[in-house]
């Protein structure tokens, strides 16, 4: 048994699919099922019923799928204690987050880390809420950078960053006119962007909702998409105010406060309770709440 068939295994179960994983891992769907028949004679079970065209972990599959995340954690936590040893962080961090994440909130920390320690490694994986927290407790990805909150029992949550939610328009739609923030009843008649699913689609709604029946306009899956929507003048998306900050200076978005409780988006570094943080990893955390204390974050 190697650490390769051990990935192998896992990219298959994560994909229920054998041609999926091959593409996955870079290889011939024939050398996929060949290390797995491998891992499967050494164990002495059969790890996937392959029966009715679908791929599915079997019983001793999923008794042996925590093992092996369990055996590929202690793999890298090996390579960074011996990282360690210099006492100076080496290694890599492999960190997931969402797109807007990646692109307003992580750069100036991405870019203070590095400065610090140059020879660490910075994997970016960018995914969705859920997908997140699957990459974290899955042992693929050492951090996530997510929406608050996460309950699961399972992560550690470290506080980032606070933005507020905000109405994001064209600067020539009719609501730049008036006086002071708009009112909700106002904001829930006039059609809306929305996220296609996910936290600030569900807050969004809780709030207008209860003034009108909704006129969502469009669904989108990308926060640079509901931008260039709004800016077209299709209608009034809601972004936390960092990810739309460098439009509205350049005159491209304009945004409103609404009238009421305003509404945050809290983002937060997850990782995995039981995973021993090695010195890259305690560094990342070090530097990412202190460019989020001193306000170069927001």
């Amino acid at each position: 048994m190697d650490f390769d068939q051990l990935h192998v295994f896992l990219e298959v179960a994560r994909l229920k699919s054998f041609s999926r994983a091959a593409m996955s891992c870079f290889r011939t769907q024939p050398a996929i099922s060949a290390q797995i028949r491998l891992l499967e004679e050494e164990v002495g079970e059969r790890l996937f019923d392959r029966s009715g065209g679908k791929v599915a972990l079997t019983e001793a599959g999923r008794c042996w799928q925590d093992y092996a995340q369990r055996l590929l954690a202690l793999r890298d936590e090996g390579r960074r204690a011996l990282a360690d040893l210099d006492h100076s962080p080496r290694g890599e961090l492999r960190i997931a987050a969402n797109e807007g994440s990646c692109l307003h909130v992580l750069p100036e920390v991405f870019a203070a880390f590095k400065r610090q320690h140059a020879a660490v490694q910075v994997h970016i994986r960018r995914g969705e809420h859920n997908d997140i927290l699957e990459e974290v407790l899955e042992n693929r990805a050492d951090f996530g950078v997510v929406s608050l909150p996460v309950r699961d029992p399972r992560l550690k949550v470290v506080p980032l960053h606070r933005d507020q939610i905000l109405a994001v328009v064209h600067p020539r739609h009719p609501l730049v006119k008036r006086d002071g923030p708009v009112p909700l009843a106002e904001l829930a008649r006039l059609p809306l962007l929305l996220p296609r699913s996910g936290q600030t689609r569900e807050i969004i709604e809780d709030l207008l909702r209860p003034h009108a029946p909704l006129q969502v306009s469009m669904e989108l899956d990308s926060t640079e998409l509901l931008k260039g929507f709004a800016a077209a003048g299709l209608g009034i998306a809601f972004l936390p105010r960092t990810l739309a900050a460098a439009e509205a200076r350049a005159g491209e978005l304009a945004l409103l406060e609404w009238e009421g409780r305003p509404l945050y988006r809290d983002l937060g570094l997850i990782f995995r309770r039981d995973r021993a943080l090695g010195r890259a990893a305690l560094a990342f955390i070090d530097i990412a709440v202190k460019r989020s204390a001193d306000g170069k974050g927001r």
